[in-house]
Order: structure tokens, then sequence, then C-alpha cells
């Protein structure tokens, strides 16, 4: 077998032979990773993933709890009712059909651990897509075994530990500890999409984001934190 040449070693060579610098290969910045952290009870998350990944190819999907983002905890009944109607209003914006499923908003713990199973396997964006349909297209409760089996089954999903995670309770911890933590940076809403250094709060600020990732300036600015519409 003959000897592998490295051209950029001949390169540095033949530079230097010649009583001039040696060529060095350019750099190249990786971005760190696109993630989008969601919670299968908020509508939003339906709205998002109805487009995101086209809109951010390889993004990373992680589970968050939407509870520690809340200024008040629990929101009372009247919050919950503006929401509902945000959320309509939304709806009819996006063109996407809106149905409050069953137990909504207390439903839907299981759903997010297994969320956290499938972003664990790198097959959480098919089980959110699934899933969030299910919720808010069908109107049926994540919590039901079989509604979870069918989105376990439309992301390709082993079902037996879907629904072994589905009651792992200790995972409630580390999505509960990823809320806090989005908090503490100032998200007030999920989804949060993170880019590099900045977080785009709420599913309407997807479209910032991609700009953002098309602008090399607009992808550096070092502002931590998106919420405003502007």
């Amino acid at each position: 077998m003959g000897e592998v040449i490295w051209l950029d070693q001949r390169r540095r060579a033949r530079g230097a032979s010649r009583g001039g610098r040696a060529e060095t290969a350019p750099t190249v910045t990786v971005p760190a990773p696109t993630v989008l952290w969601f919670d299968l009870g908020s509508p939003a998350t339906y709205f998002a993933a109805e487009r995101a990944e086209r809109m951010f190819p390889g993004l990373t999907w992680r589970p968050a709890l939407a509870g520690p983002l809340l200024a008040d905890g629990t929101p009372s009944a009247a919050a919950r009712e503006v929401a509902f109607r945000a959320a309509s209003v939304r709806a009819a914006e996006l063109g996407m059909p809106l149905v409050w499923p069953e137990g909504h908003p207390s439903a839907g713990r299981a759903a997010m651990r297994v969320a956290a199973f499938a972003a664990e396997r790198a097959q959480a964006s098919a089980f959110v897509l699934a899933a969030s349909r299910l919720a808010f297209c069908g109107g049926f409760d994540l919590d039901d075994p079989e509604i979870l089996a069918e989105a376990a089954a439309a992301a390709v999903l082993p079902l037996d530990e879907c629904l072994r995670a589905a009651g792992d309770r200790s995972r409630d911890l580390v999505m509960e500890a990823a809320g806090r933590e989005l908090a503490a940076q100032g998200a007030d809403r999920l989804p949060v999409l993170a880019l590099g250094g900045r977080l785009f709060c709420g599913e309407e600020r997807l479209g910032q984001a991609a700009a953002a990732v098309r602008d090399p300036f607009l992808r550096h600015r070092p502002a931590p934190l998106d919420k405003s519409a502007s």
C-alpha cells in the first residue's frame, strides 16, 4: 500500500521551504445546538410542533414543565380563561384547528415523562407532533394509556418502555429543574427556543429566531433573552 500524503502538511512544508508563512486552514465555527424547550400541556407547543422542524433542521427537543415559569404558580380560573381565548385567536391566525383535551390543564404529566424518554432517544420531535395533535386536534387525554400508545406508535417508540417511563415520577424532578433554569434566565412561557446565547419565548417568536439563524449579526448578538414582539 502506498503512503498517504496529507495535502495540508505538504502546503505547510512548501510555505516553510520558501521562507514564507505556512498556509493555515480557515477556522470553522460550529454553532451550538438549537434547542426547543416544550410542555405538552400548552397549545403553544402544538402550534410550534407543526412548523419548528421545518424552520430549524436538526432541532433538539427538550421537555420542561411550565409551572416554574409562572409568576404566581398555578394560574387562576380567570387567567386560564384569558389563556384559552388567546390560544383560540392564535389558532385562527395560524389556520389550525384547536380542540381542548379532556382534563386540561391538569392532565399530561405522564405524556411529558414519555416525551423525556423520547428526547433521550432523539425521537422527541415525532412524539411531540403526534401527541400534540391527539391532544389539541382530537381533544384526547394524553394521560390515557391508549392515547399514549398511539403517540408512541407514531414516533416508532417501544411501547413497553414508554409505559414504564409514563409512571416514572423521578422524571418530573428533571423537568421541573429545567423549568426553573429557564425561569432564572428570564423565560416567562413555553415553548422556548434557545439559539446560542439567546432565548426566544413563545411560539410566535419562531419567525424571529429563524431570522437570527439566517443573519450572522443577529445570530451572534449578545442579548441573552428575547421576549418582546419587536
